[in-house]
């Protein structure tokens, strides 16, 4: 057995640590320089970038890899995708156990809904948009892999942690050389597309009058007692911590997600790698159905308390999607920039524009009451994640008073349905890039007639 001193003990407990201070450290220099504070570059995102700059330049002098020094058990790498990939399940796990007490009117309904389709529908014009540059280039770079396009949809619309698991499953079944460095590297431009996109756009409306852009001070955050405990609920300290509470749902969830996952990849050997790579989808389902019965027993007073609090889940979700990302950012190689940087180029300035532009026009038509609080949310989330999305929103809607923010939050359930579909085709594009781009033409236009289902049907009765 390994003594505590040994770095096997130590490894991930180390890298985990320059993570964390990776974040403390972005933290401190985003409040102390003020083109930082000014940047809307997500910390976590900063934290990241720290990282990479570090790892590239030790490894520029030393030719050898920073994050697989003895310090971090020489195998940083394979723990920062690690990291990746468990926590964008964790993240979405904690999402899900948040419990939604809003009731909707019919017309608030058909906002959540509309958000979900434009959601996917915005993931599907990134993946055409991908795969036609991919394909192009693959024409041109006999030895290029054709179906990366499709990876822009999952590193700006999902972010690192599907960037990463698709960019695995093309690696280690389709021979993608650097294919987890190339969706990290998209994934890392879709977070600055988010920061330079909103900068500009928010310029331009200020500048007009149209908006008035006000800073959040972050010290000055509170929480009412209600905002963080209800009566009904559990102790926030008592026999167990609360914290501890909501961790157990969290992990036992995740430990369940395995379990499906291994008895899935056994009645289905051929399709493991797919399997595993919808850990976060097997996540929000189990816990979703653990809710449904969380609550089902509390309606029959077999639980008297409620277990499940929605502060501390939002702040278990936003640690593990701080982690994501900082650990995706910092696990990108040089090697996937140098062999692609003039590709990711063209994916990144191209993705930065269709995401713009189709977002915009979607909140403009459907969005008119609120149409630049829910631009800037759908367009941070959809080159981001959703808290990119909500840091942009919060710089002209301090309180969240807009719809915008729930819209974010409660479009997960029609984004999940519709979106499925995509997650299937983008594991046989490897085999066909040219069928799935046809494909997902036809599911674009399918998704934006039901989108614009009020605009199109109007007019037919006009006409009749």
């Amino acid at each position: 057995m390994d003594g505590f001193w040994d770095s096997n003990v130590w490894g991930v407990i180390n890298i985990v640590s320059v993570l964390l201070i990776s974040i403390l450290l972005a933290n401190t220099l985003k409040r102390i320089i003020p083109f930082l504070r000014e940047s809307l570059i997500p910390t976590s995102v900063l934290g990241g970038i720290f990282l990479l700059i570090i790892s590239t330049v030790y490894e520029l002098i030393t030719d050898e890899l920073f994050f697989n020094l003895g310090f971090f058990n020489g195998n940083g790498v394979n723990y920062l995708e690690m990291i990746t990939y468990h926590a964008l399940a964790l993240g979405f796990i904690a999402t899900a156990f948040k419990p939604s007490k809003r009731k909707f009117d019919k017309e608030r309904t058909a906002e959540i809904f509309n958000t979900g389709v434009t959601t996917v529908a915005t993931y599907l014009i990134q993946g055409i948009v991908g795969l036609a540059i991919t394909m192009i280039a693959g024409l041109i770079m006999t030895d290029f892999f054709s179906a990366s396009g499709i990876l822009l949809p999952f590193g700006f619309g999902q972010g690192t942690g599907q960037a990463l698991n698709y960019g695995g499953i093309y690696e280690s079944d389709y021979g993608f050389i650097q294919g987890k460095g190339f969706g990290l590297s998209i994934a890392a431009l879709g977070f600055l597309s988010a920061s330079i996109g909103g900068i500009i756009h928010m310029n331009i409306l200020k500048k007009k009058g149209k908006i008035k852009i006000v800073h959040k001070d972050e010290s000055a955050e509170c929480f009412s007692p209600d905002e963080i405990q209800n009566k009904d609920e559990i102790p926030m300290t008592g026999s167990v911590d609360k914290l501890s509470v909501q961790l157990g749902f969290v992990i036992g969830t995740y430990v369940l997600v395995y379990a499906v996952m291994y008895l899935l990849g056994l009645l289905l050997p051929g399709m493991k790698a797919t399997i595993y790579g919808f850990n976060f989808l097997f996540g929000v389902l189990i816990a979703t159905l653990i809710s449904v019965i969380h609550n089902f027993l509390r309606k029959k007073r077999v639980l008297k308390k409620q277990y499940v609090n929605e502060f501390l889940m939002k702040r278990i979700s936003g640690f593990f999607f701080d982690i994501m990302v900082v650990a995706g950012i910092a696990a990108i190689r040089l090697e996937a920039l140098e062999r692609y940087w003039h590709i990711l180029l063209i994916l990144g300035i191209f993705g930065l524009l269709v995401t713009y532009f189709y977002n915009y026009f979607v909140a403009k038509k459907l969005f008119p009451d609120y149409t630049q609080e829910q631009f800037l949310a759908m367009y941070g989330m959809l080159t981001g994640t959703a808290s990119t999305g909500i840091i942009l929103l919060r710089e002209i809607d301090m309180h969240f008073e807009s719809p915008a923010s729930d819209n974010l939050v409660y479009q997960n359930l029609p984004a999940i349905l519709f979106g499925f579909p995509l997650m299937l085709l983008a594991t046989i594009a490897p085999q066909n890039p040219l069928m799935v781009f046809f494909i997902m033409i036809v599911f674009f236009i399918v998704l934006n007639i039901i989108l614009f289902r009020s605009f199109i049907f109007k007019r037919r009765k006009k006409q009749k």
